[in-house]
């Protein structure tokens, strides 16, 4: 079978393509990707600038796992694969978030970083994101070339060196991740502040990657942490991973019944949040991604660029531009956000899926960093969240988003909508005029008044997702209606 990355990395269910195979066919592809292709490998300019000093002798790749069925083993095959193509592997000792994976890849100035995760799909599916050097999400340039050279392999038998044997010889190390990458987060915020606050806080890292971490690194800046869901369950409960408020009820309850400041929450992997104010109530990522941009120019001071993707909320160009900063938009998927941070002329990009990082950090999404950011505003402000977003919304006018998933019967489905809207576009939706159609990424309808209707097809799955803002709660229930008549066919505009 031929492997296809989508937004973020491959993903693929057990058993059916995520096989120990592929795996092993992907991973001699990334090798030969970063040995043989000078641009994005260790021979480049911008790879020997970026990492000051190349480490002697063979090219380092990081890598690691989430706490998913058979994820030590996938990662070990693929270990046991890039020795045996002569690269040097830093093994993480445990499962690890993959913007851990990140910083250790600048830390250990590699050529790149993997993780096997399938990031907040449901436990039936495992994937496989490649990190470049730069340690963001890899572009459609490399990712291309890696599909490439998969599908030139065919049923070639890809070289491995046995475990054991590569430990040995020192092909392969292992080695604890959170230390270093603790101590980066650190230097990114005012602990000092932090502490004084002595907040309490509830955490659900619903089985992931971030159990071993997000409570840890809380409590180590005072804060009394409740966690749930800490323990290892490769069937994530029975459900997706990913940080809704449907799947926050239990951290909702248990601060409602502990009396806590903030609920946070992690994906599987732990690069998107999720963020619940006081009394359990949900706080959209759309929302965090504005409070914590006004957080950083307000409070701390910072100045910079800012980026966020198309579906994103434009709450978050009014906050950028109430501090006198730029905004730029990008498609969705963090790797153009992150292609952006690389610069250094950018402060933030954030992304509404759950996903945001700052300059000084990785290029990548980090649910933890977000997570802590938002427990920094706490203590600065001492206000709840939503009281925070009140003033803003009062300060900048109201921003009321949302976004849903509507599952079709297959693929065909969705290419028969993407035709529809293409050669028959909606003119008119809640009873407004189109103003303006961005088909940037998918289809983004904008009327007069700045609301917008999004659609866009999931890269991975036959699920298409809808996205709308509006200036009122209304508005925004009417074009949510407009946007379900088009997906059911029933809209003739």
């Amino acid at each position: 079978m031929n492997i296809k990355f989508g937004t973020s990395g491959w993903r693929a269910v057990f058993a059916e393509d995520f096989t120990f195979l592929n795996v092993r066919r992907l991973s001699h592809a990334i090798a030969g990707h970063v040995k043989e292709h000078p641009e994005f490998g260790v021979h480049s300019a911008d790879y020997r600038e970026s990492a000051k000093t190349v480490p002697p002798g063979p090219p380092i790749v990081v890598l690691g796992y989430d706490p998913r069925f058979a994820g030590e083993e996938f990662a070990r095959e693929a270990a046991e694969v890039f020795a045996a193509d002569g690269i040097r592997v830093v093994f993480s000792d445990s499962d690890v978030p993959t913007p851990a994976v990140a910083w250790a890849i600048l830390q250990h100035k590699a050529v790149g970083g993997a993780v096997i995760t399938a990031s907040h799909n449901p436990a039936r599916y495992n994937g496989y994101k490649w990190t470049p050097y730069w340690a963001g999400p890899a572009t459609p340039a490399v990712t291309d070339d890696i599909e490439r050279r998969v599908a030139l392999l065919g049923n070639v038998s890809v070289p491995v060196m046995h475990a054991d044997r590569a430990e040995r010889e020192g092909w392969i190390k292992r080695e604890d991740f959170r230390t270093a990458y603790f101590k980066q987060l650190a230097s990114l915020l005012d602990g000092k502040r932090i502490r004084s606050a002595r907040l309490k806080v509830g955490v659900d890292v619903m089985h992931g990657a971030a159990r071993r971490y997000l409570r840890p690194l809380l409590e180590s800046l005072g804060a009394e942490v409740h966690a749930l869901h800490e323990e290892r369950d490769v069937l994530f409960g029975g459900a997706s991973t990913e940080p809704t408020p449907e799947r926050l009820v239990e951290l909702a309850a248990l601060m409602k019944k502990k009396g806590l400041a903030l609920g946070l929450a992690c994906d599987g992997d732990a690069d998107r949040f999720g963020i619940l104010d006081a009394g359990g109530i949900w706080i959209p990522a759309n929302d965090v991604i504005a409070l914590t941009l006004d957080h950083l120019a307000r409070n701390r001071g910072l100045r910079g660029k800012v980026a966020r993707s198309l579906m994103t909320s434009h709450f978050v160009d009014a906050v950028a531009k109430s501090h006198g900063l730029e905004i730029r938009e990008t498609p969705v998927g963090f790797k153009y956000i992150g292609e952006l941070l690389r610069g250094g002329q950018f402060l933030f990009g954030g992304e509404e899926s759950g996903g945001l990082s700052i300059r000084g950090h990785v290029p990548e999404k980090d649910g933890i960093l977000a997570c802590l950011l938002m427990v920094e505003l706490a203590a600065y402000d001492r206000k709840p969240l939503a009281k925070i977003r009140e003033q803003l919304r009062k300060k900048l006018g109201a921003f009321y988003s949302q976004r849903l998933n509507f599952h079709l019967d297959s693929p065909r489905r969705v290419l028969a909508l993407q035709e529809q809207l293409e050669l028959k576009p909606p003119l008119s939706l809640a009873g407004a005029s189109v103003w303006r159609i961005d088909q940037t990424d998918g289809f983004k309808f904008i009327l007069k008044d700045g609301s917008w209707l999004g659609l866009r097809p999931s890269g991975t799955e036959p699920v298409v997702r809808l996205y709308t803002e509006a200036t009122s709660a209304q508005k925004m229930d009417q074009l949510v209606k407009a946007g379900e008549a088009i997906l059911k066919g029933r809209n003739r505009a």
